[in-house]
């Protein structure tokens, strides 16, 4: 039976909420308490983390200890050869502008992780805003801000063609998406799915497009004779594939064969992170979207709209539904 968290979840829940209530239903058990923050904290840090990183839905404490651990290893009074300083790494330039008084004791001091954590949290916050209408992954966009600048994100049209701000990038989303070891609890890796597939609404549908590392040019043609070769994004399948190649689990490419690969379960036993099918079969299955609850899934539609959160309902011609990750795990 889903839990009364999860069970509240609605169309308007960003991911950020979906992962609060599934941490909810997972209670006091290990996976509630990874769900929050896996990367390795210093323990006088996890509580500014762990606070500052529910500054704006964009940001999570996992995403912010990451950035950090990558931009200084933690150590609050670190220093670049070309002037940024502090756990955060802000330029002079950018904390005159963006650090704040974290602590209230009417100083801000890049060197004072109870400042320059909030600030941190703040900036990334800036930066997701800034970037918000560039094309591509949300995340990506402003972590690569958060290095490069929002201007340089906006002039390329996504992360910028440089290595280091392409390997940052990479960097921080890996080390936040890597499960601790031995926590890779079924309600953290639904988690990494949801999030996952939260930060790809707006991206175009391709017919073909989306595999396990993004989206990617479509093959041409789908049936209605539409062309997605030229168009960078996800067809259903696509976005299922990458959603759950991020919490680790590789699943095959079409949505019959993911239905195939998956448990079915009915209806009233579906959570957050099932897979929600159209067909008149097994083998006549043609469209999957994501389940998040309360009746909603994240999908990529058809051909002219673009990956967005819809009712199960929406289709009429709903087959059932399936969970890639165990029954017995969950």
């Amino acid at each position: 039976m889903k839990s009364a968290a999860v069970a509240a979840i609605g169309v308007g829940a960003t991911a950020a909420v979906i992962v609060a209530a599934l941490v909810q239903a997972a209670g006091d058990t290990p996976a509630g308490k990874a769900l929050g923050l896996t990367v390795s904290v210093p323990q006088q840090y996890r509580g500014l983390i762990e606070d500052a990183g529910k500054t704006c839905p964009e940001v999570s404490p996992n995403l912010l200890a990451a950035l950090l651990q990558t931009e200084s290893e933690f150590d609050p009074e670190a220093r670049s050869p070309v002037g940024a300083r502090g756990i955060a790494q802000f330029m002079p330039s950018t904390w005159e502008t963006s650090g704040i008084d974290g602590n209230g004791d009417g100083k801000r001091n890049v060197l004072d992780p109870e400042d320059a954590i909030p600030s941190a949290a703040k900036y990334l916050c800036e930066m997701a805003e800034e970037t918000k209408d560039v094309p591509g992954d949300k995340q990506a966009n402003m972590l690569a801000a958060y290095n490069a600048g929002s201007y340089a994100v906006r002039k390329h049209g996504g992360v910028p063609p440089y290595k280091e701000t392409q390997g940052y990038v990479r960097n921080i989303t890996a080390l936040a998406n890597k499960p601790t070891a031995g926590t890779g609890t079924p309600a953290e890796r639904i988690a990494a799915v949801i999030n996952a597939a939260d930060r790809q609404i707006g991206m175009p549908y391709s017919w073909g497009g989306g595999n396990a590392d993004g989206p990617s040019t479509g093959g041409c043609c789908s049936p209605n004779g539409s062309s997605g070769a030229s168009i960078k994004g996800f067809d259903c399948s696509g976005l299922v594939v990458y959603a759950y190649a991020q919490a680790g689990i590789s699943l095959p490419r079409t949505a019959a064969d993911q239905y195939a690969a998956s448990t079915p379960v009915s209806r009233e036993e579906m959570i957050p992170g099932d897979l929600v099918f159209y067909g008149s079969s097994p083998q006549g299955i043609h469209h999957v979207g994501i389940y998040v609850g309360s009746g909603y899934m994240i999908e990529a539609p058809r051909p002219g709209l673009k990956v967005r959160y819809s009712p199960i309902t929406s289709m009429s011609d709903f087959y059932g539904a399936a969970r890639p990750i165990q029954k017995k795990e969950i």
